[in-house]
Order: C-alpha cells, then structure tokens, then sequence
C-alpha cells in the first residue's frame, strides 16, 4: 500500500498538532527528518528539518508493523499546533514520496490487516461522532469489540450444532447416540433466542445512535414556539402573537440526561388559513405521527386526539396566566414548571431505551435477521438440508463481521470518518 499521511487533530491553532505517517517505510522517512529513532514505541525529542533548515521541534515515536493501529509501519509526530507547521511538513512529505490519507484510510488499514473487525469500525464512527453520554457508552461497547465476543459465541453454538449434524450424516449406518438430535434442536433455539434478543432491541438502540425526536403539537398560540425558545435559551423559533406563524418544522437538537433528543417545533393544528399554512399543519401531523413521543401542549391541557400515542406527555401552557392546576404545566416568561416536563420527558425515552441491543446498524441487523431466518423451520428435515442451513447462519455471522462480503460496504463506512482516522 502506499505511505500515506494527515494530521490526526482538528485543522487549525492549537497547543499541538500531531500528523501521522503510516506504511512501509515510516519509519525511514521520520528519520531522515529527525535523524535515529532507535526503539519502538518511545517518545523522543527532535528537531524536524527539511532542506531549508529546522522546521520545528517535535515529538516523535514509532510503532513497528504489527503493533500499531494500522498493523503497518506507523509514525507520529507531535508538532507545536501551528497551520503553518503542518502545511510545510506536508510539503516535505509529499517530496518524499507521501500521499495526503483519504476519509477514513487509516481506520481502513486497519480493517484490512485484521486488527479490527467491521462492527468495531462501525463503533469506532459512532464514538468519534457521540455527543452525549448514551451514545459514548454504547459507541465504546461496539468499538471495544462486544459485539465480535457475542458473535463468537454464537458461532460456537453453530459449530457444535453442525458437528452434530454433520457425524448423523457421515455415519448415518452406524449407530448414532439418540440425545444428538434434541441437542442440535437445543442449541438452534439458543441461538434464535440470543438473535432475538438482539433483533427486538435493535430500535431502541438505533434511537439511542442517532437521537429520539419529539413533537411539540398544539393549537396555534399555544406557546409551542416560546417553550422551544426558552429550553434552548436563545430564540431558536419566531415568536408572534399571529396564528399560524409556524409554517415549517423547526428542530432544536439537546443533550437531555445524555440521551440525544430532537424538540420539533411544529405548526399549530388547526383549520388552516390558507394553502401554504395547510401544508405545515399536514407536514407537521405526518413528523408527529412518526416522532418517538408527543408534547401535547395547549393552555386549556387537551391533546390532539387523532395523535395521542401511550407514553404521550399532556402539558399546560401559560402557567403564569392559569394559576394553579393539576399535572404538568409550564411558563415559557418564568421558565416555572419547565424542568418537571424535561424530567418527565426523560423518563419517558429513557423507559424507551431501555433493553437497547448491541446492535444499532441497518446493515447489522439485516445480517442477524438472515441468520435467524435460515434457521426458521429446521424441524422435520433432511439432515442435508439442516447441515446446509447452519452454515448459512454461520456465513451470515462472518457477514456481520465482515469477514466475508464486506466490500459494498467499505466505501460507505469509511468516507464517513475524518481525515487524519
């Protein structure tokens, strides 16, 4: 493969910017700017010169193949965070021979040489993209390689099952011990039992990945577009005492407790005035239908009916005008009652969260679901055919893995991650 190198912390001003050089030959290239570096993985002191003269002073280690991220030959330089230092190292670089990494190249290095496998890389891309605290731990789970050790253990099922199998074939005129066949049984529902799991709490670990979005509904001037700009602490939403001023759906995304949630400013449900209003109050129907939950919001406290769903929150709007009343209700002017709904509101999506799988991909689940489905109906048929139908399960893990069938995928994954990873 070719050298290949990029600065692996954010572009711009900072304490220090560290670039990384990875391949065959690393190691030569950093001494010919930093002259000896004698033992791997030791940090040492150097001045980086090119042909003009010193260009900085610098940390700079190396990872012999085998034992760095990449499984090459890999270099770090630790340079002082200035643009124009990384710029001229670049420069230097590519003089010897150096390509600038491609999104994701590293990361895909790594993957090809066998040091991670396709779901840890998946995780790793979470983790770089987590922004609360649900979405670091389940990141780190997929990255730190839980769901490989799970599949392993799956696959250890399949293989005694398929043992089993397979000796009925091999020695089917002879005699055979009666408890292998119930025992293969046994172990397939082990199996399905395990897929299920993971399979029914894939939509609650998808919600965690990538956030819950909840529906802010109400009549027009029930204060919707005020509680949205109160939460964010800044006028996200304009505000007007003219109905239907809310026309198009407006997001304000927060860190609520840790869990990733999306509030959704919506048009005021009612008759509409006119066609534009029309198609944000039938805009604002459908994204509520299909939101996680519903904030049913109104000064009188009824909800829409047509849209109420179990778990739904009912709240008072304009406590300041009610006065006292019972259940939820909230100021957007004092800002009173509003920390009781986003407590409530938490408890809500967190009871939905709740039993999140490992599992949190399109692309994951599908490979699980082909498992189980070659396994469905295994009961009552040739031993052939139940020896075949393990494999397909079992080729189906690799696919999970990606040990086998990976490649439409690689290009996906990979360009979603930075530069310099």
């Amino acid at each position: 493969m070719d050298l290949i190198f990029a600065e692996a912390t954010p572009s711009g001003r900072g304490g220090v910017s560290v670039v990384r050089l990875s391949g065959d030959g690393a190691r030569s290239v950093a001494e010919r700017l930093a002259g000896p570096l004698p033992k791997p993985r030791h940090a040492y002191l150097r001045d980086i010169a090119d042909g003009e003269g010193v260009l900085d002073r610098a940390l700079v280690m190396w990872f012999e193949a085998g034992r760095s991220f990449t499984g090459e030959e890999v270099v770090e330089i630790h340079l002082h965070g200035a643009p124009v230092i990384v710029r001229r190292l670049g420069q230097v670089l590519r003089s010897h021979g150096l390509r600038l990494a491609e999104a994701g190249e590293f990361t895909k290095r790594a993957f090809l040489n066998g040091k991670m496998d396709l779901s840890e890389v998946e995780g790793l891309g979470d983790l770089l993209a987590a922004e609360t605290e649900s979405q670091r731990l389940a990141a780190l789970r997929m990255s730190h390689g839980e769901l490989a050790r799970k599949a392993d253990g799956w696959r250890s099922l399949l293989i005694r099952a398929g043992a089993l199998v397979e000796s009925s074939v091999d020695f089917a005129d002879e005699e055979v011990p009666e408890e292998v066949p119930g025992e293969v049984f046994d172990l397939l529902e082990a199996f399905k039992a395990e897929l299920d799991m993971q399979i029914g709490g894939y939509a609650a670990a998808e919600r965690i990945r990538n956030g819950f979005e909840v529906a802010v509904i109400g009549p027009p001037n029930a204060g919707k577009s005020s509680l949205i700009n109160r939460i964010a602490r800044r006028e996200v939403a304009l505000v007007s005492d003219i109905a239907g001023t809310t026309r198009d759906i407006i997001e304000l995304r927060l860190d609520l407790r840790g869990l990733a949630v999306t509030l959704l400013d919506t048009a005021g449900l009612r008759d509409a005035q006119d066609e534009l209003e029309s198609r944000g109050i039938d805009r604002a129907r459908q994204r509520a239908q299909a939101a996680d939950l519903r904030l049913h919001l109104s000064p009188e406290g009824k909800a829409d009916s047509s849209l109420w769903q179990d778990g739904d929150l009912l709240v008072v709007s304009k406590a300041d005008l009610q006065g006292a009343c019972d259940g939820l209700s909230v100021s957007s002017v004092t800002g009173a009652g509003i920390d009781q709904v986003l407590d409530k509101l938490f408890d809500s999506l967190s009871r939905k969260a709740a039993g999140a799988a490992l599992v949190s991909h399109e692309r994951q689940l599908n490979a699980l679901m082909t498992a189980r489905s070659a396994i469905e109906d295994v009961h009552g048929i040739d031993a052939e055919l139940l020896a075949e139908a393990i494999r397909q399960a079992s080729s189906s893990l690799d696919h999970l893995l990606g040990r086998i069938g990976a490649e439409d995928y690689l290009d996906v994954i990979f360009t979603s991650f930075c530069i310099g990873k």
